[in-house]
């Protein structure tokens, strides 16, 4: 018997394969889908320096089919109304496909969380969008053609957009399982605020409940910018595919240098040297084992710049501080964000922040936050280099002695391309470059953590000692006070409050306490 082809497009086939994207099962759905959607409106807004509000509804519509209703409305940028079709009914069709730090990566999510609700229900996505400064409001009910990969519109309108608003309102029903994913979806909007304190956020959940954070602070880290590709991160692939959308036929050396970082006339000439090609030759000539040598020299050639940090959006020390102060109410706060590093071509950056004592309940394990892109990462924990690094860090170095620590540990990669270990986004790889940064940045908050422990053992310590000495000023002032009035009673209280005066001056004159009132409080505790 002869083997049958054929083939299937990209929607036919995370159809077949929705595990890949995150979808495996009806508390994993709806957790994704909201967390797509979540991630597409913090995208449309803080990138755009546009402080978020999001607003999040999920309500149980079928309760015999388990069919919810989750909607997620933002106040960004808003889509213009020829995309719309495309960007919800197009697997892999995206505005991510750049150079550029985004928190989605493949144009998948939202996709793939429609290809998810159109199996198990009939009703289509709608979408409620107007872009900034549009006079209308746009309204679409669309699917997915799963054969052509293409969108089915059911329904398009318009209305006039007299209120001046601007963003996108997306609704989904989708086969979902609330009381499993709940715990998740909570801990994941509480996570994202904690990355986006300059976000408020509003969720109604199934049961009628409601949370709403407001907004910390009205600072957004600095956006992203788009970025050529850097020579280290090119494969024989992307270099044809550069060469075919140059509407200009450049000669080699211009072409390194006008569509490469980190390439100068220089640069370009002994890189061309290196691969043998005439620098006047035009690019589009270029046969494929040239292109072979050109991206193996590119490769070997050690004296490029690092990658540029501009296509990258760091969240910064301070918002990490500010965020973690106001949700774990901690004793200790640090965070610091590292200078920036690659790995395959690919710059990335880690950032920091650690929490300890207060609030924090104490754990065997400290409390890992995991982040990519702002992404929390919710799932596979375990799998995780984040993780891992975390486990192999000796806390008893750092002055956390006790079994059960009281301590949260917060770590963000952000890179233009992150070593996702599927398309679900909830684990990194084990990347030799990222696991050393990762470990050298939670070490470095770690030493603060240890200096403070260390000075407050000491002031522990200091404590201590002068409740020992105060403990004892009123009997040795009473003893002295006979002594020195030769047991006249009537003169001792006098002399006595005068020598326990001087003796509470002497000491804390000796130990060194500056603090009036806190010495006054010790004063009483000894008493």
């Amino acid at each position: 018997m002869s083997e049958k082809f054929a083939s299937i497009s990209p929607a036919e086939f995370f159809k077949r394969n929705p595990e890949l994207a995150g979808f495996s099962n009806p508390a994993r759905a709806l957790y994704q889908a909201l967390r797509e959607m979540v991630e597409n409106s913090l995208d449309a807004t803080d990138v755009h320096e546009i402080l978020p509000s999001i607003k999040i509804i999920i309500d149980l519509i079928d309760q015999d089919k388990q069919i919810y209703k989750l909607t997620v409305e933002d106040n960004g940028i808003g889509i213009p109304p020829h995309v719309v079709p495309d960007a919800f009914g197009r697997v892999l069709y995206s505005s991510k496909y750049v150079i550029r730090q985004t928190r989605g990566m493949y144009g998948l999510g939202v996709k793939a969380a429609v290809l998810y609700s159109q199996m198990y229900q009939d009703r289509p996505v709608e979408i409620m969008t107007s872009p900034i400064n549009s006079k209308r409001i746009y309204f679409f009910k669309l699917k997915i053609d799963v054969t052509k990969n293409e969108p089915i519109i059911y329904e398009r309108s318009s209305i006039l957009n007299d209120k001046g608003f601007h963003g996108t309102s997306v609704t989904l029903y989708l086969l979902g399982d609330w009381q499993r994913s709940k715990a998740r979806i909570y801990e994941y909007i509480k996570r994202t605020y904690i990355v986006a304190p300059y976000a408020e956020f509003f969720f109604k959940d199934p049961e009628g409940n409601v949370v709403y954070y407001k907004r910390l602070t009205t600072k957004i880290p600095e956006p992203p910018k788009e970025v050529k590709p850097h020579p280290y991160g090119v494969d024989i692939e992307l270099l044809k595919n550069m060469i075919a959308k140059q509407k200009n036929d450049y000669e080699v050396k211009d072409f390194l240098t006008k569509e490469f970082q980190s390439v100068g006339d220089v640069t370009a000439l002994k890189i061309l040297e290196m691969a043998k090609i005439n620098p006047d030759k035009k690019i589009k000539s270029l046969k494929d084992d040239e292109l072979a040598r050109l991206t193996e020299a590119m490769k070997k050639f050690e004296d490029f710049r690092p990658p540029s940090p501009d296509a990258l959006s760091v969240i910064g020390a301070d918002l990490i501080e500010l965020s973690l102060k106001n949700m774990f109410n901690p004793e200790f706060v640090a965070a610091l964000t590292r200078k920036p590093k690659a790995y395959q071509g690919h710059p990335f950056i880690v950032e920091v922040g650690i929490a300890y004592g207060g609030a924090i309940q104490p754990m065997e394990e400290p409390l890992v936050l995991r982040y990519a892109n702002k992404i929390p990462l919710i799932y596979d924990e375990k799998s995780d280099v984040i993780w891992k690094v975390v486990e192999e860090i000796d806390w008893k170095r750092y002055g956390i002695e006790e079994e059960q620590k009281p301590l949260v540990v917060m770590v963000h990669l952000c890179s233009t391309k992150v070593p996702y270990k599927s398309a679900g986004k909830e684990s990194i790889a084990d990347v030799e470059e990222i696991e050393k940064e990762i470990k050298n940045g939670i070490m470095e908050v770690a030493r603060k953590l240890r200096l403070y422990i260390s000075e407050k053992k000491k002031e522990e310590e200091a404590r201590k000692k002068m409740l020992t000495y105060l403990k004892y000023i009123p009997e040795i002032a009473r003893s002295l006070a006979v002594f020195a009035t030769d047991d006249k009673k009537e003169l001792i209280p006098k002399v006595q409050d005068e020598i326990q005066s001087k003796l509470f001056e002497i000491v804390k004159k000796k130990l060194d306490v500056k603090d009036e009132e806190e010495y006054k409080m010790y004063r009483v505790e000894a008493l």
